[in-house]
């Protein structure tokens, strides 16, 4: 249990955290990326490769966790296709994970391939993925809070694999402990803090790469934290020429656990030079709402009522899409993943309202970004 020297917010943390825990019972705690041996195929599975880019030290403990949750100077690359089960042997939204090992294929998310790869061969793979596909759309994820490497690995590919949408994908995966500690969430936020620079610097190489026509973010919870600071450090150094050569089309922030107060800092300074952003919140989120106890009370940007002042009228002035989720909630889901184990009815959600053209935001606004995504 996660302890304070409060008896009230003890009991609401540990209220708010008790569902979490049980979130990955039965999944094993070691070895999931070793790859399984397979005779052949199995009928109706899908491969989804993911790269990843990190700045995670490598694992020494496990072979097939890759990477731990302890911080480096250096970006490391690794390719790894995952083995998704066929449909109609699972649900979507769900990463199904293996109870043991070896997992099955035909039930379970499986590692089918994972090596270590340098810079190089990371973009050789991406303009072999766009001649393949016949396009350039790269998604950029970057996971949020209690996420070791593996978590991040599937989370993504089953993103990937339940939107439907043809992407290059590409994990940016920061180290965070994952573990569901009070010590471990400010860990995590300073490796947040650590890691900007990281993201900045995939950000750029990716619109250096000839292959890459567009690029898509899409961040989670904690992730969204760097993500913005990234976009603002970006903005600082590049000022208004960045949005004349940059590829960022979009940038999706998805249950952002992120001060508001901030956010509005953030906004202010990147200035003409950022990118389009859509804004995924759920009022009911739990685990945002023991962040905001953590954080004095202030409100996170991703439970915020964006119907209400002053957020409407600051939303649509700084020309921010929202979708709110809230209204998706069914008995024991989780608020805060609510956009990634139901994604087929978010991107009908988001489908339905552009067709009807009920946007926050003017006309000007892009298409977006999941449309986009699609075309």
């Amino acid at each position: 249990m996660i302890r304070t020297n409060y008896p009230g917010k003890a009991i609401l943390l540990a209220v708010l955290v008790a569902p979490l825990l049980s979130s990955c019972a039965g999944r094993p705690s070691q070895g999931v990326l070793v790859p399984t041996a397979q005779a052949a195929p199995v009928a109706g599975a899908s491969l989804v490769p993911i790269y990843a880019v990190t700045n995670r030290q490598r694992s020494t403990t496990d072979p097939g966790e890759m990477f731990s949750g302890e911080r480096s100077d250096a970006l490391s690359y690794a390719a790894i296709t995952v083995s998704i089960p066929p449909d109609a042997t699972r649900k979507a939204g769900e990463v199904q994970w293996p109870t043991s090992l070896p997992g099955d294929p035909q039930k379970d998310f499986t590692t089918a391939a994972a090596d270590y790869i340098d810079q190089s061969r990371l973009a050789a793979s991406i303009a072999a993925a766009a001649k393949q596909s016949g396009h350039g759309k790269v998604l950029v994820f970057v996971h949020g809070f209690n996420n070791r490497f593996d978590d991040a690995v599937y989370r993504f590919a089953q993103i990937v694999h339940d939107s439907g949408v043809p992407v290059i994908p590409v994990l940016f995966t920061w180290p965070s402990r994952g573990e569901l500690r009070l010590r471990a969430y400010t860990y995590d936020r300073e490796s947040a803090n650590f890691s900007r620079d990281a993201l900045e610097n995939l950000l750029n190489a990716l619109d250096g790469y000839p292959s890459v026509s567009e690029v898509y973010v899409l961040a989670h919870s904690m992730g969204n934290w760097i993500a913005l600071e990234a976009l603002r450090s970006r903005a600082i150094r590049a000022g208004t020429a960045l949005s004349k050569r940059s590829k960022l089309r979009n940038v999706m922030l998805v249950a952002p656990d992120v001060d508001v107060d901030v956010f509005r800092s953030q906004l202010q300074r990147m200035g003409p030079a950022r990118p389009p952003i859509s804004l995924f919140v759920s009022r009911d989120d739990g685990a945002l709402a023991l962040s905001k106890t953590i954080w004095g009370d202030v409100p996170r940007l991703g439970d915020i009522d964006p119907n209400a002042a002053p957020y409407r009228e600051e939303l649509a002035r700084d020309r921010i899409d929202v979708f709110d989720l809230t209204r998706l909630a069914v008995p024991g889901d989780d608020a805060h993943d609510r956009a990634f184990e139901q994604v087929t009815s978010v991107v009908g959600m988001i489908r339905e309202r552009m067709a009807k053209g009920q946007v926050l935001s003017d006309e000007r606004t892009p298409a977006n970004p999941l449309e986009r995504l699609a075309q």
